[in-house]
């Protein structure tokens, strides 16, 4: 079964697909994360989580970010589960107000959902920033080392190991739940 079949309905039962989320904060960082696992944790169960790691604002000047992480299984459609992380957001006081790339309280990034390769509607998958920045990279290689990225079939230890460790500054830090 491919991930387009997987997202459909089946006899009135939908079928479970494990997705990734990366959650960054750089607003009351601890808790906002915290806040963010906790929300995640009450709508999808069972998560898995990375380390937490340290980061410098990509895109801006701003305030050093947490960033992690998470996988799940779900039962519910792409898009609702694209539209449930916004609810998060909103709910930690996420403004969208500013511009694209700034400070915020909450950001949950659907990654990956299942090997689902998808660009319509606002949404993308798998998401670009994996292969582009080590927040993204580093603690979903940590969590997932054996899978393999939809479009370019190499796991995520291999892109890890490959990719230019000198472009971020990045490091796991001590955090507890």
């Amino acid at each position: 079964m491919n991930a387009a079949e997987r997202t459909a309905w089946t006899d009135g039962w939908f079928i479970v697909a494990t997705i990734y989320i990366s959650l960054g904060s750089n607003i009351n960082r601890e808790q906002n994360t915290r806040a963010g696992i906790k929300a995640l944790k009450k709508a999808f169960g069972d998560l898995t989580l990375s380390s937490v790691y340290e980061s410098e604002a990509v895109g801006f000047d701003g305030d050093v970010f947490y960033n992690m992480v998470i996988a799940c299984e779900v039962d519910m459609p792409v898009y609702d589960v694209n539209r449930l992380l916004r609810d998060i957001e909103d709910a930690n006081g996420r403004d969208r107000s500013g511009p694209k790339f700034s400070s915020r309280t909450l950001d949950l990034d659907l990654l990956l959902y299942d090997d689902l390769v998808l660009d319509e509607n606002g949404l993308k998958l798998p998401r670009d920033e994996i292969l582009k920045n080590a927040f993204v990279l580093w603690p979903l290689a940590e969590i997932a080392p054996e899978l393999k990225h939809p479009e370019t079939d190499t796991t995520y230890a291999e892109l890890w190991s490959c990719f230019d460790k000198a472009k971020e500054s990045l490091k796991p830090v001590e955090f507890s739940l």
